[in-house]
């Protein structure tokens, strides 16, 4: 792989099975006994091409159901693809999933360390870090409190907090940000503007085309699980924009 190229998607397909008469009851279950468990398969993405550069600020942009998230969920190999491949090049670290990573029953500090773990760090490494993802998140006295006693917001500050302090090179995020306070989302997005101008890679999935404009210099338009626009943000978000009018 190129070093010029931190994410390639070579020819992706993804299907998922979508089961159509799932019972939920037991008297569902004997109506459904001989014609239950009827699925059909749904291709969300169709033969995705695209290389993301080293530094380049990605966003990919699309009504609901484009397939954006399940392409960021391939980059980060949670799930695979059904045909293709999709190769990153560097440290990876993400913000897909309110809580995911995190522990319920355990406090917030003790969840950096699970968290942080899961990126790559070590013990020590987290422990000098710990103050400034503490500090960045805000959270204070509530720092120590079960992370199940959390809002959602308080989740998103902590999860951004840890993702931002494990030295990435490609940052992954999906709509995480819009349950925050608007405090906190201008905070984070003026992090990830710090962070592009160190040359980190970033693919960020949103509906906030104001957003997009201000961070991202390139954006990828999703429709129907293709590919219908790539290229600089202005163009690709008013096309984007006049066609869902």
């Amino acid at each position: 792989m190129s070093e010029d190229y931190k994410i390639i998607v070579d020819d992706v397909y993804k299907t998922f099975n979508v089961y159509l008469d799932k019972a939920n009851t037991i008297k569902e279950k004997l109506l459904f006994l001989f014609s239950r468990n009827k699925k059909e398969k749904r291709e969300v993405l169709k033969g995705i091409n695209l290389k993301i550069k080293q530094g380049e600020v990605v966003a990919l942009i699309g009504t609901n159901g484009s397939g954006k998230s399940t392409l960021l969920k391939l980059m980060t190999q949670i799930i695979y693809p059904n045909k293709g491949k999709i190769t990153t090049n560097g440290k990876l670290t993400s913000l897909l999933e309110l809580g995911a990573g995190f522990h319920p029953d355990f406090s917030g500090r003790e969840n950096i360390y699970f968290n942080a773990s899961i990126f790559g760090l070590t013990k020590k490494e987290i422990d000098k870090r710990i103050d400034d993802i503490i500090e960045f998140s805000e959270l204070g006295k509530y720092i120590d409190n079960p992370v199940r006693t959390y809002s959602s917001g308080m989740y998103m500050r902590l999860a951004f907090s840890v993702a931002i302090n494990v030295d990435a090179d490609i940052l992954l995020i999906d709509e995480i940000l819009s349950v925050g306070d608007e405090h906190f989302q201008n905070k984070c997005y003026n992090k990830m503007r710090e962070l592009k101008e160190q040359g980190k890679t970033m693919v960020f999935v949103t509906h906030n085309m104001s957003a997009v404009k201000e961070l991202c210099d390139r954006s990828v338009w999703l429709y129907n699980g293709e590919i219908r626009m790539d290229g600089d943000t202005g163009k690709v978000v008013d096309a984007y924009v006049e066609a869902t009018k």
